[in-house]
């Protein structure tokens, strides 16, 4: 059934996901102090009030696309739920993967422009990963209630 509260979780996670292509996951001024950002779609620089892209992530996109798409997957494995659990335990460990990429990238980023990592240059983006995986927990714990459901219901029988 597809109207259970994991579903608006997993529904929820692929929104957070998919919201990466809206927010930058790291913000900076490179060393002639022109503002950068990265997103999962590219780098962009200011200029003129607009966002203009240099480079174009394609591997990046592509993986946020896969990541977006996994958990709407895993809403329509409700028949199977020993499968959707292991399903969104995958989801959790590819999006934590997915955020030591973006990790390793910003890094990358800022070391070309002299800087470090720190509180400052960290954009939306990169606490949108935590809130995905804690909409995939969440979505979790609703599978192991239901598994428990019908346990105990079959124990009735």
């Amino acid at each position: 059934m597809i109207q259970r509260i994991q579903s608006l979780w997993l529904f929820l996670a692929s929104v957070t996901i998919f919201a990466l292509f809206l927010f930058p996951y790291l913000q900076y001024a490179d060393i002639g102090g022109m503002g950068k950002a990265l997103k999962v779609t590219g780098a962009y620089h200011g200029q003129a009030a607009q966002a203009i892209r240099d480079e174009f992530f394609i591997l990046q996109a592509a993986a946020t696309v896969l990541l977006g798409i996994c958990p709407l997957y895993i809403i329509f494995k409700y028949r199977n739920r020993k499968v959707q659990a292991r399903l969104v335990l995958l989801a959790v460990v590819l999006v934590l993967l997915f955020g030591v990429w973006l990790y390793f990238a910003a890094g990358a980023a800022l070391n070309e422009a002299n800087q470090v990592l720190s509180a400052q240059n960290i954009g939306v983006g990169f606490f949108l990963l935590p809130i995905s995986i804690i909409f995939l927990l969440m979505a979790m714990g609703g599978i192991r209630k239901d598994e428990k459901l019908v346990k105990s219901a079959d124990r009735l029988r």
